[in-house]
């Protein structure tokens, strides 16, 4: 007996990757990060012309880091317990509660102890939704096309923070104003998350049930424990830090350096960081689809680390020396937002390095995401005095080239990589994940 036919706009998203009963998450994610995304180009600045000192705000941004690499963590072990779907309502509630204390209080009150509160404690916010989606994406999607599902993740995550987010903001801010603007993202994040939220039905979004031995603490555990049980998720962890760090350390140190040394102005500086991640978000998508064909781990440690190698030092040292040539600037600017993109294969290589520990490989590789937040703006806070910009870049460039070594070290252990890079010889069923 055959199969029925699938619908026509299911049987689109299963050619193109996307699983057809998450299509909504992927739309509600992608408004979500444009609202987180909104002020990711201009606040550094714009905290710093209210008179809080670069320090302060460099400080402010490893604080949020910190609490954005808890939930990461925390994304993965909680959708074992409570099923994703409630994990990412959390994190909605999250950021929308901190945001009003941001803004309705901080802000008017120029109070930095309020601004740690309210801005640090809102990066819970954004990794419980997002990456217990990513989660949720793992536990439906085929072995065969889980590169490219996750290709997708990374596409309306990366379209929304920066990318749109900043196009948004450069749009808004002559109109309304930098403070009204953030009051903007808040409906945009609002609005994202209830779609995703509200209109996804997929069962994998519940509670799973649990087995035998695995109560709440053995779950938590289990999802440190693994980094040194199994060295190469622990090895695969550091690697998802590094992706993002240079990342996180530039929004903080970028917007200053780009419109007050290299001479671009606040909007041309927005609109390259639009491009950047523009570039980005595309990328996204060629290299899940090119991690499936020819190797995850190939794919993320040169395309990735040899190209975030590259491409971070000349993001730094062609504006800096051409001065402020939009055309070159924006060159390089898009070659470092598609380097960034080599590193997705990483969502669907990690699981499989413990394919009998899904989630808690899942739980490393958010924890990985989430300190990549905090390990930047770290950098920025502790090397910028001493060593300036220029230092700075080249540790993060130093920081990719150990990436690229670390990735080569990090073999499926069921064999060669070919059985999960492509159709053809990846298992022919799903193999979900533990969520």
């Amino acid at each position: 007996m055959t199969n029925p036919p699938l619908p026509a706009h299911r049987a689109l998203l299963t050619r193109l990757g996307i699983p057809p009963t998450l299509a909504w998450g992927y739309l509600g994610l992608l408004l979500f990060m444009i609202g987180d995304g909104v002020e990711s180009g201009y606040l550094s600045p714009y905290l710093i012309d209210r008179g809080i000192p670069e320090s302060r705000v460099a400080l402010l941004f490893t604080v949020y880091g910190i609490a954005a690499g808890i939930a990461a963590w925390l994304s993965g072990v909680l959708s074992d317990l409570w099923g994703p779907r409630r994990v990412m309502g959390t994190g909605l509630a999250a950021w929308a509660a901190f945001q009003v204390l941001f803004l309705a209080a901080a802000l008017p009150l120029t109070s930095y102890p309020l601004m740690l509160l309210g801005y640090g404690l809102r990066g819970l916010g954004y990794p419980l939704f997002a990456y217990g989606f990513l989660v949720w994406i793992a536990g439906v999607a085929p072995r065969a096309r889980l590169g490219t599902a996750m290709g997708w993740f990374w596409f309306a995550f990366t379209g929304g923070l920066p990318t749109l987010g900043s196009l948004v903001a450069s749009g808004l801010i002559p109109r309304i104003g930098a403070y009204a603007t953030l009051w903007a993202a808040l409906a945009l994040v609002a609005a994202g998350g209830l779609i995703a939220l509200l209109l996804v039905r997929d069962e994998h979004g519940a509670r799973r049930p649990r087995t035998a031995g695995e109560g709440p603490l053995a779950t938590l555990a289990g999802s440190v424990t693994i980094l040194w049980r199994n060295p190469r998720v622990g090895a695969g962890s550091l690697v998802r830090v590094v992706n993002t760090a240079s990342q996180f350390g530039f929004f903080v140190i970028l917007p200053v350096h780009f419109t007050r040394t290299v001479g671009f102005t606040l909007t041309q500086w927005l609109h390259l960081l639009s491009a950047m991640f523009a570039t980005n978000i595309f990328a996204n998508l060629l290299f899940g689809v090119v991690g499936d064909r020819i190797g995850w781990r190939r794919t993320i440690a040169w395309c990735g680390g040899a190209g975030c190698t590259l491409s971070t030092l000349l993001l730094f040292y062609v504006p800096t020396t051409a001065g402020p040539n939009f055309p070159l600037a924006l060159l390089v600017a898009a070659f470092y937002g598609a380097t960034l993109a080599g590193y997705v294969p990483i969502s669907a290589l990690m699981p499989s390095l413990e394919p009998r520990h899904k989630g808690q490989a899942l739980a490393a590789l958010n924890l990985g995401a989430g300190a990549s937040t905090f390990v930047g703006p770290a950098v920025v806070a502790a090397f910028v005095g001493p060593l300036g910009v220029e230092g700075v870049v080249w540790i993060f460039a130093g920081m990719y080239a150990v990436s690229c070594a670390l990735t080569l070290l990090l073999k499926l252990p069921d064999g060669p990589e070919a059985a999960a890079t492509g159709p053809d010889t990846a298992a022919p069923h799903p193999t979900p994940a533990s969520a």
